[in-house]
């Protein structure tokens, strides 16, 4: 049988720290807090193997932050670090990382980014202390706040919008864990969409709807709630950009009203009905008892694997950082004197320039090899990447599964960039110009990944 348990910490971030990062965005401190960000963790164990699901309210996790939450998970929980996801949701209206072309608020980030390492472990160590017998079961649903993401002016130049006509996947996949009585100990949601509803404009810090959507989820089922962002590279907002923390909301709770509805309709335990007795009350009355019936599904497996990924062109590394050095010394100076309009286009400058100086850096060595992480339990698999991934990848994967629900998420064990279909390289856009990669690595991932979920039920 498995053992599951549900752990949380708070990472939320200091006001006055260097905020999200907007191309189009003036202000560069946080200057409040919507809600809280957590790191939400479950554990799971066979008695042998032992897995631990991090889901954090952040933009992006990268390697060197990945690693470092991994070596103090493994140090104080002596969870093994190939058994460990962490996954960001991907909120927009987070800190920045480490590297920035931003200079107020700063002097907070290192030291934020430092702390996590110990507040991770501590939701990891919680959930693995509270750990009791556990059955797992799943479900699925429907939410269309989300759309395809890259519509095109009438002259065919793609931005970054509402797109009707493209491909979007609305699907809400959700994995429940009961204890032996049937209480909710946690709930796994994966939903494909980019907390992207909160623009430039917004100034507080807030995991935009992913907070929302788990707190509706806890409210109504029970337990904790884990958002694991899907393949959402193409996937935004149905309403987006904005700066109203009551739309984040709005949509956060439709999503966590649907979600809450599949997980309420889960019942991990096999059962079959049983007549009991028919009582005379003016009507005949049916008493039924719903038995237990055979025994759940307890595997519990991990698979790490690697694909590897071609690569686009960019200059070196040392060309690539004396353009984003000119490129922010002209944001300085921008920020002296120049008007609101001269100071969004010279953010944005800047911040096109980091993209190319990131990547630059990740293909210095040739093609990249990216981990792919698939991890079964019971009736579930979820696969998790490093990457921004289309929403047509996480529909292949889904579609070719064996398991009763895959759950498919990028934003996971680190960051590599964008990963845009074959098709998109020839369109164009802002994936595309800002992707490390090269035609073919999105095809080549899916092969991975789904040769890896089925080695799950080999």
């Amino acid at each position: 049988m498995l053992t599951a348990g549900a752990g949380r910490s708070d990472i939320t971030p200091p006001v006055g720290i260097a905020h999200a990062g907007w191309g189009a965005a003036t202000h560069q401190r946080a200057e409040g807090v919507d809600m809280p960000f957590f790191a939400t963790a479950l554990y799971v164990t066979d008695g042998e193997l032992e897995i631990a699901i991090v889901d954090l309210d952040m933009g992006v996790l990268t390697n060197e932050d990945d690693m470092a939450i991994r070596d103090a998970v493994e140090s104080t929980s002596g969870i093994k670090p190939e058994n460990l996801r962490l996954s960001a949701t991907h909120t927009h209206s987070g800190p920045v990382n480490r590297g920035s072309w931003l200079d107020e608020g700063m002097d907070l980030v290192g030291p934020y980014w430092d702390s996590l390492p110990s507040r991770v472990a501590e939701a990891v160590n919680t959930a693995r202390w509270a750990a009791k017998p556990a059955h797992v079961g799943v479900g699925k649903g429907s939410s269309s706040i989300n759309v395809n993401r890259r519509p095109a002016l009438e002259n065919g130049t793609l931005f970054t919008g509402r797109n009707w006509e493209g491909v979007v996947d609305h699907e809400v996949g959700v994995v429940a864990f009961n204890d032996n009585e049937g209480n909710p100990i946690a709930t796994i949601l994966n939903y494909a969409c980019h907390p992207t509803i909160l623009g430039p404009a917004n100034k507080l810090l807030s995991p935009d709807y992913p907070g929302t959507t788990r707190k509706v989820v806890e409210q109504y089922a029970g337990g904790l709630c884990l958002f694991l962002q899907g393949a959402a590279g193409n996937c935004g907002p149905t309403h987006g950009f904005i700066g109203e923390v009551a739309v984040a909301e709005w949509l956060g709770n439709r999503l966590g009203l649907e979600a809450a509805r599949v997980r309420l309709e889960i019942d991990p335990m096999p059962r079959k009905e049983r007549l009991v007795e028919v009582v005379q009350s003016g009507a005949d009355l049916g008493m039924y008892e719903d038995d237990a019936v055979g025994e759940p599904d307890d595997t519990l497996r991990v698979v790490n694997t690697t694909a590897t990924l071609p690569i686009g062109q960019f200059p070196s590394v040392k060309d690539a950082q004396a353009e984003f050095d000119n490129v922010v010394e002209t944001l300085n100076a921008t920020r002296e004197s120049g008007t609101e309009a001269e100071i969004k286009l010279a953010v944005s400058n800047a911040k096109r320039a980091n993209f190319v100086l990131s990547n630059s850096i990740r293909t210095e060595d040739g093609p990249m090899g990216m981990r792919v992480q698939a991890m079964r339990i019971g009736p579930a698999a979820l696969v998790g990447i490093p990457v921004e991934a289309f929403c047509e990848i996480g529909m292949a994967v889904k579609e070719s599964s064996p398991a009763a629900q895959t759950l498919f998420s990028g934003y996971t064990n680190g960051s590599l960039g964008y990963m845009p279909m074959a098709d998109n390289f020839e369109e164009g856009g802002y994936e595309v110009t800002t992707t490390p990669m090269a035609a073919g690595a999105a095809e080549e991932t899916i092969t991975v990944c789904t040769d890896a979920v089925q080695a799950l039920w080999r």
